[in-house]
């Protein structure tokens, strides 16, 4: 990657996509093409400030890339539609599958490395274990249609034999961070468990209808999102082995610890209450992800990841206390 080099972030006005484009300027990078629905208003103040050549609607983009030939470098696909509570299939067949479809043979076409995002979601609960092996990706059974459509895409990319000539599919764990304001009841449980305590100076958190789990004690692997766009970024300009990849710490904690993480940051006593999980998503809730880190670090990553502490610390005083974006 050169800093001349015009790269497409698509989902440009989204959570981890906005906070890319601000790494990317951070970088020095600023010939970005962002590509989402800049309808939403919500999102608009994600991408104050930002620098970038031109704002396409996600609708209108592989026509605009007719009339733009050889200019795009690389391609960063996280547009998708990610509510894990939308249950009409077609929904997240068209954006997530079919769209990204199209990403993949423009890339192709054009010889443009992309990195694109998968998800966690699509080890479903966990049968399989948690690793970033090809040879599980067709007997993975995720547990709603989100994560369906994300694991449909990832088995399709395996099946091509034409591919772009770098290629990453990145298997996006708990990530949480600054820029999630306008994602409402999918914002992460951080997001929601800071308001809760400035409201009312508790949080709630689901109980457990696992008797394998104590209530609290569900575990995930929470990953800051500075972190999963280092990675993204990494891959761009590394290129190792094209393939699947898991982007989480590889270190599961429990909610408890998340939630204590936060009352401490605050300097507050600890108050959480507990309730049932909804039902709409009581059959389809993972109580256990962990991401299987050996093939990005074989691949040659080394940096240290945000521990969960130091993470929440960050987004809790620098962003969410003082309103900021990133």
């Amino acid at each position: 990657m050169q800093e001349n080099d015009v790269i497409v972030v698509t989902g440009a006005a989204g959570f981890i996509g906005s906070y890319l484009v601000g790494y990317l300027n951070h970088l020095g990078f600023d010939q970005l093409i962002l590509v989402d629905d800049f309808s939403v208003e919500a999102k608009s103040a994600n991408l104050a400030n930002k620098k970038f050549l031109h704002k396409i609607h996600r609708e209108q983009f592989f026509d605009w890339k007719l009339s733009h030939k050889g200019q795009i470098k690389h391609v960063f696909h996280l547009g998708a539609r990610t509510d894990t509570t939308e249950m009409d299939y077609a929904v997240h067949k068209k954006w997530n599958l079919d769209y990204s479809k199209n990403i993949w043979e423009m890339c192709t076409a054009g010889n443009i490395p992309l990195v694109y995002a998968s998800s966690a979601a699509t080890y479903g609960n966990g049968e399989h274990g948690y690793a970033d092996d090809h040879d599980i990706v067709t007997k993975l059974q995720p547990l709603n249609p989100y994560g369906v459509s994300k694991n449909e895409f990832d088995i399709w990319a395996l099946e091509q034999k034409n591919t772009p000539p770098f290629w990453a599919g990145l298997k996006f764990f708990n990530v949480f961070g600054p820029n999630e304001f306008h994602k409402g009841r999918m914002a992460s449980v951080i997001f929601h468990a800071y308001n809760q305590i400035m409201e009312k100076g508790e949080v709630k958190l689901f109980r457990s209808h696992n008797p394998d789990y104590k209530d609290g004690e569900q575990i995930r692997d929470f990953i800051y999102v500075k972190d999963v766009v280092q990675i993204c970024v990494w891959l761009m300009q590394k290129q190792p082995a094209s393939g699947l990849y898991n982007t989480g710490t590889g270190k599961a904690r429990t909610f408890k610890d998340l939630v204590k993480a936060i009352f401490d940051t605050l300097h507050i006593p600890e108050n959480i209450v507990f309730i049932d999980t909804p039902v709409d998503i009581r059959d389809k809730y993972q109580y256990f992800t962990e991401a299987d880190m050996t093939k990005l670090h074989k691949a040659g990553y080394n940096t240290p990841f945000y521990s969960l502490e130091d993470g929440v610390k960050e987004y809790v005083t620098e962003y969410l206390s003082e309103g900021k974006y990133y």
